[in-house]
């Protein structure tokens, strides 16, 4: 009896290990880009709103790394999405992560300009007013 079980288990893994769906690697480099573009998008407002929300002499300025890292996310995440995009071998929809990478080069970009922003901000702060 225990034999008859024993085989019936052992011929019912392979059909439950290909049941089984994960992330494949082909969503898996695009999510990640995105996710680190969404990261960049999140620290570049946040040292933008922490710039202005500042005094004059920008004693509340935040971390001031801060925007750099926004940057340099938003460059990592704009790279990694065209990389990816370039690489999909199908459209939205079919499982290559063609989605995520758009997303990617959505959030980089964002992420750049606010750090930009944010530094700048930080510029003028730094110079004082102007005479």
């Amino acid at each position: 009896m225990t034999s008859i079980t024993a085989a019936t288990s052992t011929a019912a893994q392979p059909e439950l290990l290909s049941a089984i769906t994960i992330m494949g690697s082909g969503r898996f480099g695009p999510t990640v880009a995105a996710l680190i573009g969404l990261g960049g998008v999140a620290v570049g407002a946040r040292s933008l709103v922490r710039r202005r929300a500042g005094s004059g002499d920008g004693s509340r300025g935040g971390p001031v790394g801060a925007p750099a890292v926004a940057v340099g996310l938003g460059t990592l995440s704009l790279a990694l999405g065209i990389l990816f995009a370039a690489n999909a071998d199908g459209g939205p929809g079919t499982g290559n992560g063609v989605v995520a990478s758009v997303a990617a080069m959505l959030f980089g970009p964002a992420a750049i300009v606010l750090g930009g922003l944010t530094l700048r901000a930080g510029g003028r702060r730094a110079a004082g007013p102007q005479l």
